[in-house]
């Protein structure tokens, strides 16, 4: 939790055709750059043919807050100061939890955009900000945030509500001058990528909850599924889903483990979450048409960069690159903080965080990893489908 206490059919490139050359090369060192021309191969293809690339909305929390909370006034859960941003371009700390580009930036360029959608805030403020905005995309995740109200309450971040709330309002802004039918067209062919819930469980663990654990995820269930439905009816057909990562191998979560390895009881919370999104996706594909949605499952991908770091190029899978005390993460990570000699052998940047190299690797297994990584598709793949026509909203 930053740094407080914490589809449907169609047609297109078959995910599990491109997967089955990735498995066959498990221990090849030059993996990495084989799936990179192959992505690279794709998405010049697809967007020689298809145009444009599709517009993408991000939602969740600092795993893919690109700035939003450095524009919050209250808010204490922020990273615009060093070493944050170390490798960012000019060394810049920018508000992302990481020594360079996060997660959301990865999925941004994959998708073939030059740069990761602006923050909400930053459009609003800008005249004609979120018109022009809307075209390629808006950012409105918020570190710290997470489905429930309640998560990050007393850090003044922006829950999946309060963003969804955002969202409605670049809505109204754009189909007021561009129209409804245009805006939905637009939509309809977007990307919405959804980051969130691993805060929710930081939430529950910190605060003691005596909430069952089923209730507690049926709880962060139903704010998920207000919020596709909310945006399937405002056009959105397109849905990619970030599942949790083991949450209880980060290095602060660790430092509850004596021998230092992961914190189970967390990691375990995560595994029951994501199945039961699984399966939520599931309903809501029989219930809402034309829905089209891909779940990256990050958890298994991150606990096979910790069973096979070498072949991920990774040296340290346990402590934070950047921050104080044992395994780097008694502290935060800033100007005074401990930082590793290699941003990029490190799994973890913070005490929370994925450093930049994780990062992208996750991004490049979202988009064309191993098939069991994409349920049922991969992100890739999700893109490529024909987008359906949506009916305009008349009331």
């Amino acid at each position: 939790m930053a740094n407080t206490t914490g589809g449907g059919g169609g047609g297109g490139v078959s995910s599990s055709s491109s997967s089955s050359i990735f498995r066959l090369l498990p221990h090849t060192p030059s993996m990495n750059n084989i799936k990179v021309l192959l992505l690279l191969l794709i998405n010049v293809l697809f967007h020689a043919a298809y145009g444009d690339v599709p517009a993408l909305f991000v939602l969740g929390d600092s795993t893919v807050d690109v700035g939003t909370n450095t524009l919050l006034p209250n808010c204490t859960v922020r990273a615009d100061f060093p070493n944050n941003g170390i490798d960012f371009p000019n060394s810049t700390p920018t508000g992302r939890f990481s020594n360079g580009f996060n997660l959301a930036d990865f999925i941004a360029r994959n998708m073939g955009h030059k740069l990761s959608p602006a923050p909400f805030l930053f459009l609003e403020s800008r005249k004609h900000g979120l018109r022009k905005g809307a075209r390629k995309g808006v950012n409105f995740a918020s570190s710290g945030s997470g489905l429930l109200d309640v998560t990050g309450s007393t850090f003044g971040v922006l829950p999946l509500s309060e963003q969804m709330k955002q969202f409605v309002a670049l809505y109204y802004n754009v189909s007021a001058v561009n129209g409804e039918a245009w805006l939905q067209n637009l939509l309809s062919k977007s990307f919405f990528c959804f980051s969130t819930g691993s805060n929710d469980i930081f939430w529950y663990f910190a605060n003691n909850y005596t909430t069952p654990e089923h209730e507690f995820v049926g709880l962060m269930l139903q704010e998920f599924r207000t919020a596709i439905e909310t945006l399937y009816s405002l056009g959105a057909r397109k849905f990619g889903i970030v599942g949790v990562s083991p949450v209880g191998c980060c290095p602060v979560k660790r430092l509850l483990n004596d021998t230092l390895g992961c914190f189970q009881p967390m990691n375990h919370f995560a595994k029951t979450f994501n199945s039961q999104l699984l399966s939520l996706m599931l309903d809501l594909s029989s219930e809402l048409e034309d829905i089209q949605y891909a779940f990256g499952d990050v958890y298994q991908m991150t606990i096979d960069s910790m069973k096979y770091p070498a072949f991920y190029n990774f040296n340290n899978v346990e402590a934070a690159c950047c921050g104080h005390g044992v395994l780097n993460a008694e502290g935060l990570c800033n100007s005074t903080a401990n930082v590793c000699l290699d941003h990029k052998d490190h799994v973890f940047w913070d005490l929370y965080h994925a450093s930049e190299a994780a990062a992208e690797k996750e991004a490049l297994n979202l988009f064309a990893g191993p098939k069991e990584y994409g349920i049922p598709i991969n992100f890739a793949t999700l893109l490529h489908q024909t987008a359906p026509q949506v009916m305009v909203r008349t009331d």
